[in-house]
């Protein structure tokens, strides 16, 4: 009858609650081992994301800490911009020696004059010498500030070079521009600086030798004729010495005795011949006409040597302004790809 009950489904009490524990027991630990098994997972998840994060932080230490170490990018240039780059610095390079040149010349010649000596340091701010140290001084510091930065990137030291040569080009036309609307002015004060000249042509080996120059080359004597040298003690009619009344032997039509030796003397007395007997011996003309004609003449090759020394310094300022433009767009470049 249990059989039949049993399979008619109606359980009897003692049967009912011998399944209730069957069925409950094993079901008590299966919801513990569920929840079990869900902290477990939620453990693990958690653990995971955990690990994860703690990965991705590492992760994020060890890039920071190699960009860190990382080295500044090489920037890489055109074929145009490295041309113009290397351009610019033998150029400069080249200036450079050249000013090195000047700035030695100029300082030789004035220790070799003494001029630093107690007795002549009055007069050092006239030395034409000085002339050519200030120029090698601000020939070698411009180019090489330009040679320095064009070869190292510098922006700092190719922004002065740029602006340096801006300066230039403005002083030289305005130079021209000056220089042209006092052009008849011009004339009294090359006078002015000749018959200066004159004066101390026996005491300044520099000014002598540009006397000279002028007086051998253009063929002339003295400012105006050649009886402005009086002017000078040495050669003045009433000078106590051999040389009075005379003219530098640069004055005089054939220096050379025999074709050979330098006559000295040549133009000893010549102050006191008249015109027609002195033309035979020395150059009766000035030498401001001299250097008028040689302008008047020589005009055209001026003018166009002007143009090209223009031309030359505007072509150096727009390659640096390029090869300036070109760095600071590879700098910041290279900022915003490393902060990306």
């Amino acid at each position: 009858m249990r059989k039949y009950l049993g399979m008619r489904g109606f359980a009897l009490p003692w049967s009912r609650q011998d399944q209730t524990q069957s069925e409950t027991s094993p079901l008590i630990p299966k919801a513990a081992s569920a929840k079990e098994g869900a902290e477990e997972t939620l453990h693990v998840v958690t653990n995971d994301d955990t690990d994860l994060q703690q990965a991705q932080t590492n992760n994020g230490r060890d890039q920071n800490h190699h960009g860190a170490k990382r080295p500044q990018p090489q920037y890489t240039y055109s074929l145009t911009d490295s041309f113009l780059k290397y351009v610019l610095f033998m150029s400069n390079l080249l200036f450079t020696v050249l000013g090195l040149v000047v700035l030695g010349v100029g300082m030789w010649g004035l220790i070799n004059k003494e001029s630093f000596a107690q007795e002549k340091i009055g007069s050092l701010g006239t030395d034409p010498m000085l002339v050519f140290v200030m120029l090698g001084l601000v020939l070698t510091v411009l180019c090489l500030s330009g040679c320095v930065g064009a070869l190292r990137e510098n922006c700092c030291l190719l922004r002065l070079f740029s602006a340096a040569v801006l300066v230039l080009i403005t002083a030289q036309v305005l130079a021209a521009i000056l220089a042209y609307s006092l052009q008849g002015q011009i004339g009294s004060y090359l006078r002015s600086g000749m018959l200066a000249a004159m004066v101390r042509y026996q005491d300044d080996l520099d000014l002598r030798f540009i006397t000279d120059e002028i007086q051998s080359s253009l063929q002339c004597c003295g400012a105006d004729n050649y009886r402005d040298w009086e002017i000078n003690i040495y050669y003045n009619c009433s000078a106590p010495g051999v040389l009075a009344c005379g003219v530098p032997a640069t004055c005089c039509v054939d220096p050379l005795e025999n074709g050979t030796v330098w006559n000295s003397q040549c133009g000893v007395g010549a102050q006191q011949l008249d015109e027609f007997s002195a033309q035979s011996v020395i150059f009766l003309g000035g030498c401001l006409g001299g250097i008028s004609r040689w302008i008047e003449q020589h005009s055209g090759l001026i003018g166009t040597t002007v143009i090209i020394i223009l031309a030359v310094q505007i072509l150096t300022l727009f390659i640096t302004t390029r090869l300036l433009d070109s760095i600071q767009w590879h700098k910041a470049n290279s900022i915003y790809s490393n902060s990306g």
